[in-house]
């Protein structure tokens, strides 16, 4: 073998053995590398000191002790605070689901068949049904002592009667959400005849006597559940509403205020004195 040929092998030998040796990285890729072991400290630093110590909530450092750690256990104070906090929004959130999901509890009605004799203004009511004293969207008013709920000496009608005021009343809440409930007056006593005030020896309705009327105050501007005192306190918009649903229901007169601006059909809906605070609705037999 020549000296020229062994001294190329020998260099090719070495650029070999060069070439396999491992270069180092650059700085960039060490800051890299440095950086990912460094969060993975931390990360398992912080997953021990939770196994050893329990969970814990951030909490406040006093003035002047520097930053406190996020994994310091809360003090008895701050986890009643807390503990106070998680059953205030239980229950926050079990009122909601029971305001949404129960339906409105409805009073019991006595439904009786019953029948109506005479005139409005001469007759009598045999098996009446009582209005309840008040329900989900109704409630009652005594005209005399100027208070809710009415007697039930005053709230006798037909069967019919009182399920054309539940109806309406019903309809008309689901309608108009965030109105007052309706508000009922006087319908008849328990056998008709002359309806006279408790206090008073005159009668205090002309009519009344059979079981067919009823008086509904107008709903009140300012939503009080109560009688408007004067035509200024009317929610126009929610007394026409009603004018309109009890015609519907089949009523054979609705009388209305000669101070009030409703209006209806002319053969049902007619204006009379001593009305501007109350419709009245009177069912044919």
């Amino acid at each position: 073998m020549s000296p020229r040929i062994a001294i190329d092998e020998g260099a090719q030998r070495a650029v070999l053995r060069a070439g396999s040796r491992p270069r180092p990285l650059p700085p960039y890729r060490v800051r890299r590398r440095t950086a990912g072991f460094t969060a993975l400290g931390t990360m398992l630093a912080a997953l021990t000191a939770i196994a050893v110590g329990g969970p814990g909530v951030p909490t406040s450092a006093a003035p002047g002790a520097g930053p406190r750690s996020p994994y310091v256990r809360p003090s008895a104070a701050e986890s009643e605070l807390a503990s106070t906090a998680r059953e205030r929004r239980r229950a926050e959130e079990k009122t909601a689901r029971a305001t949404i999901t129960s339906p409105p509890r409805y009073p019991r009605v006595v439904w009786r068949k019953s029948r109506a004799t005479g005139r409005p203004s001469a007759g009598a009511l045999t098996k009446a049904t009582k209005l309840p004293a008040e329900g989900p969207h109704f409630l009652t008013w005594d005209p005399e002592r100027r208070s809710t709920p009415s007697p039930a000496w005053r709230r006798y009608g037909t069967d019919r009667l009182v399920r054309v005021i539940l109806r309406v009343a019903d309809d008309y809440a689901r309608a108009n959400p965030g109105a007052p409930r309706l508000t009922i007056g006087d319908l008849s006593r328990r056998r008709g005849g002359r309806f006279a005030g408790r206090h008073r020896a005159s009668p205090l309705h002309a009519s009344h006597q059979n079981g067919l009327d009823a008086d509904i105050y107008y709903p009140r501007r300012d939503r009080r559940e109560r009688a408007p005192l004067t035509v200024r306190h009317v929610d126009v918009r929610l007394s026409q509403d009603l004018v309109d649903r009890f015609v519907r229901a089949g009523a054979q007169f609705v009388f209305v205020g000669l101070s009030t601006p409703l209006t209806g059909p002319g053969r049902v809906v007619q204006r009379m004195a001593r009305h501007n605070d109350h419709l009245h609705v009177r069912l044919s037999r």
